[in-house]
């Protein structure tokens, strides 16, 4: 029984752990990594096709989004997943797969007109439908049998809709180990889902640390904080902009701003309209209503038990397409835009802030976290200018940040995920920034006492011993970074390498002839 660590090691972004016992291979997440790289990650030990399953924590694409290139790649085994995780990669992998092909066809005209050579997208929308048919759900709280001698149980994580902590109970050659992997631990008291649930002992655990360092502030009344945005903002005449992840924070606003409308608290801007901007977030909100009975705290329960739908309300406009987004902005009243996405970088949310941002009337609101290097951030550390579709526009807008939302645990919440799980002989800290994630593990170790390690990618440990190597890190090469049609490329060619080593049984006609075929490929492609 072996662990690797992959990706999300003294990094925030692309998650991944890759396990080998009792005969089997298989990953816990397979993530896209976003924003700032900063250490190469190792490869996955075997081709695609040798990994027997993946266990998802949830769909965010930081833990899920290159599952679509696992399968390109030729794997082909169940995808393991809460229900409710399941809905939402059905649609935020097509999503991701969308943004990919629109990305790298934007590239190629821009290329051609340079007299460069075209750009492939890293994954296809068939790529992403081939995933997404591979998702297998199940249910909180219920241990089941995977293969011989591996069970799981997924625990509500309470991070997003079916996010999960996933415990995995391993029996191999008489020796039994239980692995916990926290996935995402979601902050406290949040609107809509549940509170995050709790594991009583393992073996070994593996933490996430994106807020190892922090403590959040939270409003003592956020709907009153957000109503008095709106109300400063409208009695100016202006719009409020929010940009919002479409997953989990837009169903999060319209709950408060279904609260701020039921009580009154903006006044003088009767029946004032709520844009949502965003194919995914309006397809996410039905999801979030599709699964509230086993994922939506008492709260949010008791407005369903009264026949209310807690994330709708009068004055509410979803815009689903390019026509309806543009016709936003003729909309002169003040009014709330939600828009994808939410740090920024892609998608309608920059053209409401190519409308807004130059307005000193109009106010912006954070409700997330910011990444570095990323247009959000630059807007909340104070930038004065900024690029928008080739064009400088001028940040005249209020810029404002609403803490204390966050889906993520602060320290006091991982802390008290980290005690309530007895009986642990090493736990490994992960997912968060290099600093923070250093710090947490210190810590673990100097407060709990805990036998806490921070590995790189690359790093290995002995289930069975206990033995845990460490890796030397990787910072990413300044140089060129392989293209993306390059590494579909050596997918296909892990693939092709496990097809030829399974063909032994093929009769000489069939072998003969797949040797004629990569003859003929040698040939045509040979420098």
């Amino acid at each position: 029984m072996k662990l690797m660590f992959i990706g999300a090691d003294h990094e925030v972004t692309g998650s991944c752990t890759y396990i080998e016992a009792c005969g089997r291979r298989f990953l816990v997440d397979f993530g896209m990594e976003q924003g700032t790289d900063v250490y190469e990650n190792a490869k996955i030990p075997v081709p695609p096709s040798q990994i027997d399953f993946v266990l998802l924590t949830h769909a965010h694409i930081d833990h899920s989004g290159l599952l679509p290139l696992l399968y390109a790649g030729g794997f082909s085994g169940p995808i393991h997943c809460t229900e409710a995780s399941a809905n939402l990669c059905s649609i935020m992998l097509r999503d991701s797969a969308h943004i990919q092909e629109f990305e790298a066809e934007w590239r190629s005209r821009k290329a051609k007109r340079k007299g460069q050579e075209q750009v492939e997208p890293l994954y296809t929308i068939n790529d992403a439908e081939g995933a997404i048919h591979l998702l297998t759900s199940h249910k909180y709280d219920v241990k089941e049998e995977l293969a011989e001698g591996i069970s799981v149980r997924f625990t509500d994580a309470g991070h997003l809709l079916g996010s999960a902590s996933i415990e995995v109970f391993l029996t191999e050659g008489g020796e039994s180990r239980k692995l916990v992997f926290s996935g995402d631990i979601g902050n406290t008291d949040q609107p809509l889902i549940r509170d995050p649930q709790y594991i009583d002992e393992a073996d070994y655990a593996v933490i996430e640390s994106t807020y190892g360092t922090r403590f959040h502030e939270r409003p003592t009344d956020y709907t009153a904080a957000l109503a008095e945005v709106l109300q400063r903002t409208f009695d100016r005449g202006g719009n409020v902009v929010i940009p919002s992840f479409a997953v989990g924070r837009t169903q999060e606003m319209l709950y408060f701003l279904r609260q701020v409308k039921e009580r009154g608290l903006v006044t003088g801007h009767d029946g004032f309209k709520v844009y949502v901007d965003s194919p995914l977030a309006i397809e996410a909100t039905a999801i979030f209503m599709r699964n509230k009975n086993s994922c939506f705290d008492e709260e949010a329960l008791s407005y369903v038990s009264r026949g209310i739908n807690p994330i709708t309300f009068e004055g509410l406009v979803t815009a689903v397409t390019s026509d309806e987004s543009r016709a936003i902005n003729f909309d002169r009243s003040p009014k709330v835009i939600i828009s994808a996405s939410g740090m920024c970088e892609a998608g309608r949310i920059k053209h409401h802030l190519k409308h807004n941002l130059w307005r000193p009337e109009c106010t912006v609101v954070f409700v997330g976290y910011q990444a570095a290097n990323t247009l959000g951030r630059s807007l909340c550390e104070g930038a004065r200018r900024v690029k928008l579709f080739g064009e400088d526009i001028s940040v005249d807008a209020e810029i404002t940040i609403l803490p204390g939302i966050s889906g993520h645990a602060d320290r006091a919440g991982l802390d008290k995920w980290i005690q309530a799980v007895g009986g642990l002989k090493k736990v490994f800290v992960n997912h968060g920034d290099s600093a923070v994630a250093e710090e947490f593990t210190k810590h673990l170790r100097e407060d709990f006492g805990l036998d806490a390690y921070c590995p790189y990618s690359g790093a290995e440990l002995d289930l069975i011993t206990g033995e845990f190597r460490n890796a030397e890190p990787i910072p990413v090469s300044r140089e060129a970074r392989p293209s993306t049609a390059y590494q579909r490329l050596t997918s296909q060619l892990s693939r092709l390498t496990a097809i030829v080593q399974s063909s032994k049984g093929l009769t000489n006609k069939e072998l003969g002839k797949m040797a004629d075929t990569l003859a003929n490929l040698c040939t045509k492609w040979a420098p």
